[in-house]
């Protein structure tokens, strides 16, 4: 089937070659002029051919008719041809496959008749009168015979021997060049960024509702008898965070689950800080938040403002998780060309004795180290500091 088509591909080519050599009377009194002709009109139509395959779409084209009819022995690409190189490639595969389904046509049509004319010559002789290419037969017509049971099978060997043939080549020439590999690996690497930029927003957003909700609890418990309203209103906040933490991963799931674009996933950003501030001081943590300018942050980069709010997150679920319910002071200040972030808070009992930072803190870091920024945390006079800066300009 797949060299069935490759002769309906070359037929448009062949007519037209046709068509040129009856109206310029090429062959005219040339012998055998119709059998000449049906030989050279290939041959004028191949380089037309070969123009035809230098457009890109080609290889789109014959790439998924040759995974589905050809049965290739390697990878066979179905998207355009960009590079020079590929469309070379892809415009000698469609020659081929034009000029071994002319072959194969051309013998499908012209040897079986052949044969069966040579095995009924042995039985009715006057048949060379009507076929004269078979006098030479009709001396001798049994002797024939062999030679019209191989014209008969002629079609099925070529067949076999062509399709094996562009099986076999269909990896060289609509297999991916070096720039497609290079491309499909720049298109993975950045696939498997933005999943590893979704595991750690993920990491962040979840780790803070988890801290804001042991929190909230704790709270709740330690005053639901003195204070039900309080307890009330802390449980109420934890059915707020975990609804938004469930939908939040819900919807990170599905993206990394299906093929589909994560860049499409909606993220936070620093328009959002006023939500993030209000559930930190739910659970318990007095955070100051200091403003420069204080006219807001939404003139800044998109990039930048996401990366800053999950910075600000992270610093956040760390205070909730290692200090507990303890005052909060955040800075935020534009100036210079750069974001500055400064979070500070008393340590806790549990955090004096940690060292580096965990898995968040260094997703923080590589947050910043992507930006072109510097990223510390640590302890310093009794207090945690976190501070980031990352530069506006180059970061859009």
């Amino acid at each position: 089937m797949h060299l069935v088509l490759g002769g309906a591909l070359l037929m448009p080519f062949h007519f037209a070659a046709l068509t040129v050599l009856a109206a310029t009377g090429l062959l005219r009194g040339t012998p055998a002029e119709a059998l000449t002709s049906q030989f050279l009109a290939p041959a004028l139509a191949l380089p037309f051919v070969a123009a035809a395959g230098l457009v890109p779409l080609v290889r789109t084209l014959e790439g998924n008719a040759a995974r589905v009819l050809c049965a290739p022995e390697g990878e066979v690409l179905s998207v355009p041809a960009t590079s020079a190189a590929a469309r070379r490639r892809a415009s000698a595969w469609f020659t081929l496959h034009a000029l071994l389904g002319g072959v194969v046509a051309g013998t499908s049509l012209a040897a079986p008749p052949g044969g069966v004319v040579l095995l009924v010559l042995p039985l009715a002789p006057a048949v060379a009168d009507v076929f004269p290419w078979a006098e030479p037969a009709h001396a001798l017509p049994i002797a024939w015979v062999p030679v019209g049971l191989a014209l008969l099978v002629l079609p099925l060997l070529v067949s076999a021997a062509a399709g094996a043939w562009l099986a076999r080549l269909a990896p060289t020439l609509l297999g991916p060049t070096p720039a497609d590999r290079l491309a499909l690996a720049e298109q993975r690497a950045e696939r498997l960024a933005e999943r590893a930029r979704i595991a750690r927003d993920l990491h962040d957003s979840v780790g803070h509702a988890l801290s804001a909700v042991g929190i909230q609890a704790a709270a709740a418990g330690r005053l639901l008898e003195r204070d039900p309203a309080f307890a009330a209103r802390a449980l109420a906040a934890i059915e707020d965070t975990a609804r938004e933490a469930v939908a939040e991963l819900d919807h990170v799931l599905g993206l990394l689950r299906e093929e589909s674009d994560p860049s499409a996933a909606p993220v936070p950003s620093l328009t959002n800080l006023a939500d993030l501030i209000a559930r930190t001081r739910a659970a318990g943590a007095d955070v100051d938040l200091d403003l420069e300018p204080a006219g807001g942050l939404e003139g800044l980069p998109r990039l930048v403002s996401r990366e800053a709010y999950r910075i600000i997150q992270e610093g956040f679920g760390n205070v909730l998780r290692h200090a507990g319910e303890v005052p909060v002071r955040l800075r935020i200040a534009v100036a210079k060309g750069e974001l500055a972030i400064d979070l500070s808070n008393p340590l806790g009992s549990a955090r004096a004795t940690r060292h580096g930072g965990g898995r968040g803190l260094r997703g923080a870091a590589e947050r910043i180290a992507v930006l072109r920024g510097t990223f510390t945390a640590g302890p310093h006079d009794g207090h945690w500091h976190l501070t980031a800066r990352i530069p506006l300009e180059g970061n859009s």
